[in-house]
């Protein structure tokens, strides 16, 4: 089934093409990649954070929240049950693209881009302050210096982006933050399916079958065709038409601008 792409939303289309086109750009150009390595850390902290939020909304305790400056990440939490970790341990990929996919939907409902920068340093501070912080020292151990200095020059940046961009430029900084958020999740979930394929590297998706006794390997795959799902609703919702007139504040708007 292919996409009708609405009128409105073609220069929403445009902006996501290119910000994707820069993302794979930026991954594979030799000595480029260094470039996103600030969006790196911003979608380890949206995956831990999936995590984080999933263990505590299941009723366990968050202990410490850790980001890596090599783009890894650890979440330490109470074992709530077989329920509670298939679903922390699904929260970090699914949430991540979860998250992208709900940045686009923003954009598509014309939500002020602006806001959403704001929204995202904010949120960003919070799982930095509340569990990368707070909760290591609640539980009488030190919080990773890394994660605080990042959870601060983040939401920093964010809320410089939003305060002084044009809105042209912010709307197409959240459009590629939506595309980290879901690409990242795209290359870890398959790095994660080679790691459950041929190596005993400890995953999420260990995690989900210790918890089970079903082999990681499903829970990969699992996970795969939830990520394509989401992708799919989100695109689908993405190029739907509109009643109201397009945001104006798109890059590469073709309708004008009434005042």
């Amino acid at each position: 089934m292919k996409f009708q792409i609405a009128r409105d939303a073609r220069p929403q289309v445009t902006t996501l093409l290119l910000a994707t086109a820069l993302s794979l750009a930026l991954w594979f150009i030799p000595y480029a990649e260094f470039l996103a390595w600030p969006f790196r850390i911003f979608v380890t902290f949206i995956h831990e954070g999936g995590h984080a939020l999933a263990a505590f909304v299941t009723g366990n305790s968050v202990q410490s929240l850790t980001v890596s400056p090599d783009g890894s990440g650890l979440v330490y939490s109470t074992d709530g049950g077989t329920l509670s970790s298939l679903f922390v341990s699904s929260a970090g990929y699914l949430g991540a693209m979860t998250f992208g996919a709900l940045m686009l939907w923003l954009v598509r409902l014309r939500v002020k881009t602006k806001a959403v920068l704001y929204a995202c340093g904010a949120l960003v501070l919070a799982l930095a302050a509340v569990f990368g912080l707070f909760a290591p020292l609640w539980n009488w151990s030190l919080p990773g210096l890394f994660t605080l200095a990042a959870g601060l020059a983040i939401p920093a940046g964010l809320f410089a982006a939003a305060k002084y961009l044009r809105p042209r430029a912010a709307a197409f900084l959240v459009s590629f933050l939506a595309v980290q958020c879901v690409l990242n999740a795209v290359f870890d979930l398959k790095n994660v399916l080679y790691a459950s394929a041929f190596t005993d590297m400890h995953t999420d998706a260990a995690n989900m079958a210790a918890a089970t006794g079903v082999p990681s390997i499903f829970w990969v795959l699992f996970w795969i065709v939830t990520a394509l799902m989401i992708v799919m609703l989100g695109l689908r919702a993405y190029v739907a038409g509109k009643d109201a007139p397009s945001q104006p504040d798109l890059p590469f708007e073709d309708t004008p601008l009434e005042v």
